[in-house]
Parts: C-alpha cells; structure tokens; sequence
C-alpha cells in the first residue's frame, strides 16, 4: 500500500509537470526568452523556496541545514542541470509538447538513473544494478516507440499542416536539442544525491520525511536558474526584447505574469511530488533507485496525452495511432517493472 500511495503522489506531481507548458501558451506579446526569464522566476526561486520552508523545524536555518554539507556540488549540478533545461524548453518549441518531452525525458530518465549508480561504483550487470539497467532499456524502449511514431507522423504531414501544431516544428534540430536536453537535465538526479548528508540533517532535526528532500530541490533548482537568466538576460539585449516587460498593457502583464505563475508551481510540483513519494520507497530500495526513471516514464506518459488533446497527433492514420499507444503502453509497464522483480 506504501508503494502504492507513493507511486499516485509521484503521479500527481508529473501530470503537473507535464501541463506547466499548457499555461504559457496563455502569454502573450512576450518574446521566449522574456517568459521563459519569469516563469523560471516562479519555477526555480519562489515555489522551491516555499517548498523549502516547509522543511525548517523552528529554530533552524536553510544556512544550518545546508552546512550539512553537499550544498555546492548540488548547485554545480543544478548550473549544468540549467543548461538542460534551457534547451527542455527549445525541444518543445521545435518538436511540440509530445514529442519534445518525450526524446528529453527518455534521455534524462536513463542518465538520471544510472549516473547515481556508476558514481557509487555498482555493478550493473549482476543483482540490483542489472535489474535498474533493465528498467531503464524499458522506459528508453518506449521512448523509442514514441519516437518512431513522432517520425511517422512528420512524414504524414504536410508543411502547413506541421506549422498549425508546431509553430516552429523542425525535426532534425529539435531532436539534437532535445538529446541534449536529456543528457544534461539528468544532473538534476546528481544535484538530488550530492545533498543527502543536507536530508538527513533534515530528517535528524524532526522535520517530516515528506518535505525532507525540499532544501536539496532548492538549490539545484537556484544552480538552474542562474544558468537560465543569464542566457534570457543575454538574449534581451541582444534581441532588444528588455522592453517587454514594461511595454505591454496592464492587462496583459497581469495575465503574462498569472500564467508564468502557473507554469511555475505546475512545474515544481514534480519535484514536490518525487521528495514526498520517495519517502514512502524505504523499505523498497528499488523502488527507491528506480524512482527517477518512474518520474520521466510518467512526465512522457502525461505530456503525449497533453499532445492528443492539444491536436499535435491530428492527422495521422491508425498506423502511428497503433505505435503511439504501444509505446505508452511500455512507458506504464516501465513504472510497475520494479515492483515485478523485486
């Protein structure tokens, strides 16, 4: 029942994740790098920070936890995460929300489970390490089929038809970014396992296993942001696009800063989710190393269901509908698989 409730919480927090790109398509008379620059704002400071604070026992600091020590290589890893997911959100501009997330987070997913284990020297090819290597062909198998059905519906379409579902839709670029996405959104997994002498100060000083993680999530996701402002800032003045926050009418700005909020707390909620599921993975250690990839298979699982009703599949035949669900379909497996051999 604990595997259970902690795989719902966790499903929870993606269907979030997977719908913070929803709201933005709400702004309006803003440039990328302008509401990229403020949802992040919300995504990466305001809502971590919340989160955060929910795991302070009185009396205690952030500053005191984090002396726990791993605070730094959490947020190198969180500048090199940043870089991820700068291009995260480049993949979704050239391939859509469907299959965009899908190719960034199957590679995210596979690196975000095995890096962890390689750095701690495991074997993969015997006991539990060949049992995670396997989970992983799994959800990269069905992230495979995913992809070759986002093939088939590229060839089925016609330019314009293209344009009307993906506004800057370009195959070959959009699947570089997004492999780059992937690779480096997975050290956001190793920014998570640099701060666990920082969670078990945590744990140690009474604060709820359930938002033990939230100060870890903190700073790889300030590490992000840095990366992420830098280069929007840049692109402001390069592109002139500064004046956009202040140009626009009042209304508009409102609504701009609204959805960028929304977009925001959406996506964090993954994250959320992954720290209060994981600690219900305690006496399931596989579950527990397996918990990354789960969080990708269902991030993917959600975000094509996003692209069915947002129309991006509209037009293909029953060929690429057949390999689509097929590859959701493994995705699902690829979440219980771990349960299967334990």
């Amino acid at each position: 029942m604990e595997i259970l409730i902690g795989l719902l919480i966790i499903a929870v927090g993606s269907f979030g994740q997977s719908s913070s790109y929803v709201p933005i398509r709400k702004v309006r008379d803003w440039s990328w790098e302008s509401f990229w620059l403020v949802q992040g704002i919300f995504a990466w400071i305001v809502f971590p920070w919340l989160g955060a604070s929910l795991a302070l026992p009185e009396g205690v600091t952030l500053g005191a936890l984090w002396a726990a020590g791993g605070a730094w290589q959490s947020v190198f890893y969180g500048v090199l995460w940043g870089v991820g997911g700068l291009t995260f959100g480049l993949s979704m501009r050239y391939l859509g929300v469907a299959l965009g997330q899908s190719i960034a987070l199957g590679t995210c997913a596979a690196f975000g489970t095995l890096f962890p284990v390689l750095l701690a020297g495991q074997n993969l090819f015997r006991g539990e390490g060949l049992a995670l290597l396997l989970g992983v062909c799994i959800t990269l198998a069905g992230i495979a089929v995913i992809g070759y059905a986002g093939s088939l519906r590229s060839r089925l379409l016609s330019d314009e038809e293209r344009r009307a579902a993906v506004k800057d839709f370009a195959l070959t670029k959009g699947l570089l970014v997004a492999l780059l996405a992937g690779a480096m959104s997975a050290c956001f997994s190793l920014g998570l396992e640099s701060g666990a002498a920082i969670q078990a100060a945590a744990v140690a000083a009474g604060v709820k296993e359930l938002f033990a993680l939230n100060p870890v999530i903190l700073l790889v996701t300030l590490g992000g942001f840095a990366t992420n402002a830098a280069y929007c800032i840049f692109c402001n003045v390069k592109n002139r696009t500064g004046r956009d926050y202040f140009s626009v009418p009042a209304g508009v700005w409102v609504n701009n800063v609204l959805f960028c909020a929304l977009a925001g707390v959406l996506w964090y909620s993954q994250f959320f989710g992954l720290g209060m599921g994981k600690s219900f993975f305690a006496e399931a250690p596989l579950m527990l190393a397996f918990s990354w990839s789960i969080l990708m298979s269902l991030n993917v699982l959600f975000s094509n269901l996003w692209g069915i009703l947002l129309h991006e599949w509209r037009g293909v035949d029953r060929r690429t509908a057949a390999v689509l669900v097929t590859g959701l379909l493994i995705l699902i497996f690829s979440t219980v698989y771990p349960q299967l051999v334990k």
